[in-house]
């Protein structure tokens, strides 16, 4: 049966009805959205943002869902959410919108992927939040097959790296980090850790991460993309103890070798080959020392 109120309006009336409108809420009505994997950090960009709302309110409404329980879930505006609340500001412009949890997951990283600057691990569970999403979407059962190691083929995972700014392999290599422990995650982000071993490093068991980490902390050394594809085979093969990690971190990386403390020949020249690869500086200080005194005494002797 037709509504009673759709046989006394227009078309014009029901299409008005449909479009999306600004509303005010009270930003305590409206959560985060679940496991959102973007941080909020409190640097300068958001200290400009807090003085920005102060002066000029929020100027571009925020995306939010309606909630079954009542209230409202973030979507798109974590950040103008957090610089309102330190603004002082309770009530913001929101578009409110009827979504599913996969399409609110897909809406909430392309959102956030826009951002000049976003760590590894944020990428990393983003990338996993949205891939899953879609495979949903597309029809597939959620526990179908693991997300990693083997993507390639998928429709999914093409359309993924088609709307993103990274290749499908550089997504495959994101998502790996999601297998990390958080301690190590938190090197990567810090850039303690380059990407690339970080990928590696990402098949080792929790524990094996742990007594990797336990290692890096007492030995104060990361591991070099060689290194952590030596582990990874050791790991792959059953034999990555404690004492194998230990010997591998023990390894003299090229980039930690000692450089030549003089690059002028004139100086290198004269320095015997006797002198051991960084002693090169103590050996010249103690020639020109004697140099000196032997100056000094030729001074006195003319007086």
């Amino acid at each position: 049966m037709t509504p009673l109120d759709d046989l006394f309006s227009t078309d014009e009336s029901r299409a008005e009805a449909q479009l999306e409108k600004v509303v005010t809420l009270n930003s305590a009505d409206i959560s985060d959205f679940p496991n959102h994997p973007f941080k909020i950090r409190q640097d300068e960009a958001m200290a400009e943002m807090v003085d920005s709302v102060k002066q000029y309110g929020v100027l571009v409404p925020v995306l939010v869902r309606p909630k079954a329980d009542g209230g409202y879930e973030m979507v798109a505006g974590h950040r103008r959410k957090c610089a309102a609340t330190l603004a002082g500001i309770t009530e913001m412009p929101c578009i409110v919108r009827n979504l599913t949890d996969d399409e609110a997951t897909i809406i909430m990283v392309d959102s956030n992927l826009q951002r000049e600057t976003i760590l590894p691990s944020e990428k990393a569970f983003a990338y996993k939040m949205k891939l899953e999403a879609m495979k949903r979407q597309a029809g597939r059962p959620k526990n179908s097959a693991p997300l990693e190691p083997n993507l390639k083929g998928t429709r999914s995972n093409e359309e993924l790296a088609a709307n993103s700014p990274d290749s499908r392999s550089q997504i495959q290599r994101y998502i790996r980090l999601t297998e990390l422990i958080p301690s190590i995650l938190d090197m990567v982000d810090s850039g303690k850790i380059a990407f690339r071993p970080a990928v590696e490093l990402s098949y080792l068991s929790k524990e094996q991460q742990q007594s990797l980490y336990d290692t890096m902390e007492c030995e104060d050394c990361t591991p070099s993309l060689a290194q952590a594809i030596k582990m990874k085979e050791f790991s792959r093969d059953g034999k990555l103890t404690e004492e194998v990690i230990l010997s591998i971190m023990q390894e003299e990386k090229p980039n930690q070798r000692e450089k030549p403390a003089f690059r002028d020949e004139r100086i290198t020249r004269l320095i015997p080959k006797s002198i051991p690869r960084g002693q090169e500086t103590d050996f010249v200080i103690r020639a020109l020392e004697f140099y000196n005194r032997h100056l000094q005494r030729r001074r006195d002797q003319e007086r």
